[in-house]
């Protein structure tokens, strides 16, 4: 009888990883958390990050934050000292090294410690590399090896199938195995192609994505364009509105609510208050004007 992949549960218990929390450096980390009993109580127990050993989908239209965040996200963890791979499809590598150096600056961490830490996959600038997934996936694994490398940033995962979505499910999953056979904690950015489903995954590579990976965090926005849409948000009209919500995950519990998505000048990411919270507070300024 071949067991090679027949499990009794307790055969298990020596290989599953423990639920830790990867920091994000944003309020995003206090939404994740597992249950456990301590001393005969069930506690909630935060993780302080996103849930460790995840691969993470991150999802929204142009100019949600997306690859801010995941930026963001590898610089923080570079200057704590872990090292970082990441792929980019979009943008060629001598131009993400002044992306990165900017952020780093207005982030405040040490440039030349984080220029060690994170090594660059570059397949931005030759179409064969994206049309063949399985060499990009190649690169991405040598990379991960040579830097010993625990975490991964994919921008975009969806740059890999461009004009061939009826692919994504094989292209995600092959990304997603590989992922979890070399340990990483990744974050693969969606691009969304659909409007409609403001919110929502489904637009992101059809459902390819949202269903293999273990959990999504979708950004959204809001222009505001009518007197409507500026009572309703208590927000001038031209003033930009985005958003950020976990959308699932099959490792840990998630706060489910909307929370304001804050991008600053010099171009920062923060997890801000709750969505209802934001517009009670803007419309009760609004109404007062009136």
């Amino acid at each position: 009888m071949e067991r090679r992949h027949i499990y009794a549960l307790y055969e298990l218990a020596d290989k599953a990883p423990r639920i830790l929390g990867v920091s994000t450096g944003t309020k995003l980390d206090s939404m994740f958390y597992v249950y456990e009993k301590v001393e005969g109580r069930l506690t909630r127990r935060v993780l302080n990050g996103i849930p460790y050993l995840s691969v993470m989908n991150i999802v929204g239209s142009p100019d949600t934050g997306k690859s801010l965040f995941s930026i963001q996200f590898a610089i923080y963890q570079a200057a704590k000292g872990y090292r970082v791979s990441f792929l980019t499809t979009e943008t060629p590598a001598k131009f993400l090294y002044n992306t990165i150096k900017e952020r780093a600056q207005v982030m405040d961490k040490d440039f030349d410690a984080i220029a060690r830490n994170i090594y660059i996959v570059d397949v931005s600038e030759e179409e064969e590399l994206r049309q063949y997934p399985k060499r990009a996936w190649e690169l991405l694994k040598d990379a991960i090896k040579l830097s010993g490398s625990t975490i991964t940033v994919i921008d975009s995962i969806t740059g890999l199938y461009e004009s061939k979505e009826i692919d994504a499910r094989r292209i995600v999953r092959l990304f997603y195995n590989g992922l979890k056979g070399e340990k990483q904690t990744a974050l693969l950015i969606s691009q969304k192609r659909r409007s409609q489903e403001a919110a929502t995954v489904e637009a992101a590579g059809g459902l390819g994505v949202a269903h293999i990976v273990d959990g999504s965090i979708v950004l959204d926005k809001k222009l505001i364009l009518t007197k409507y849409d500026e009572s309703v948000y208590g927000s001038p009209i031209g003033s930009v509105i985005r958003t950020i919500r976990i959308d699932g995950c099959r490792l840990a519990g998630h706060d489910q609510r909307t929370y304001i998505l804050n991008i600053s000048d010099a171009g920062k990411v923060e997890v801000g208050e709750e969505l209802s919270v934001f517009m009670n507070r803007n419309r009760e300024k609004y109404t007062n004007k009136l």
